[in-house]
């Protein structure tokens, strides 16, 4: 029998001293804060940011978002600030140079995918491109949690989207992996409902629309 209380499993907004409401990871640290009020959950429609952030995503796995942060001034520099070209052409000698480079996640597996991932996406050039590739499986509808525990791991859009990746070649891209992706680029707006940056993305308009309009009353 499970004796669990639902309602006491539940991971509500975080409200600062200010009165600001946010996703509760966002308040762990002041490095989680200033990603999550400018960039988390934006939309990324290049080719160079989407295969970072889907790099980056990669190296997460099995880790916290907040070891990745904090690296990746240093992950850009390592990886060429993620050029796939450039990446693409890496070898041997490269791989190793980053084995060694104590300021990234050395995980060689990973590495390895990074390489192969940049070769597929410019494979993918052929096909209309990595942009046109990843936002083709934005869902027809958002969600909207109320509770952490209302946000999913991975959708049946997540899944499509892990199984034609690896069609085209990439690695390390696992249905979680490719939910993390929409996330963070606003596909789906995961901030719970209340939080300050909620339909901040511009990807669903009436959201926009409606809470705009709300936000107007409430200040008269």
């Amino acid at each position: 029998m499970d004796n669990k209380n639902p309602t006491t499993d539940r991971t509500p907004l975080a409200y600062d001293k200010h009165g600001v409401a946010r996703t509760p990871w966002a308040v762990s640290s002041s490095l989680l804060k200033d990603y999550y009020d400018t960039e988390w959950g934006l939309p990324i429609t290049d080719e160079a940011g989407l295969f970072e952030r889907l790099s980056l995503e990669a190296f997460q796995a099995g880790l916290s978002w907040a070891v990745v942060l904090k690296k990746r001034p240093a992950f850009r520099e390592a990886f060429c600030h993620f050029d796939p070209e450039k990446i693409a052409d890496f070898g041997e000698p490269e791989v190793e140079r980053l084995l060694a480079d104590t300021t990234i996640i050395r995980n060689e597996t990973k590495i390895r995918a990074t390489v192969n991932n940049a070769k597929a996406t410019i494979e993918l050039r052929k096909s209309g491109g990595l942009a046109n590739f990843i936002w083709s499986f934005q869902p027809a509808e958002n969600i909207y949690p109320e509770v952490m525990e209302d946000i999913p791991k991975k959708s049946p859009e997540s899944q499509a989207m892990s199984r034609e990746l690896k069609k085209a070649g990439f690695k390390f891209v696992g249905p979680v992996t490719c939910f993390a992706l929409m996330e963070a680029i606003g596909m789906v707006d995961t901030h719970l409902l209340g939080s300050h940056r909620r339909a901040s993305s511009g990807v669903w308009p009436e959201e926009t629309k409606k809470l705009q309009a709300a936000r107007v009353q409430q200040a008269n």
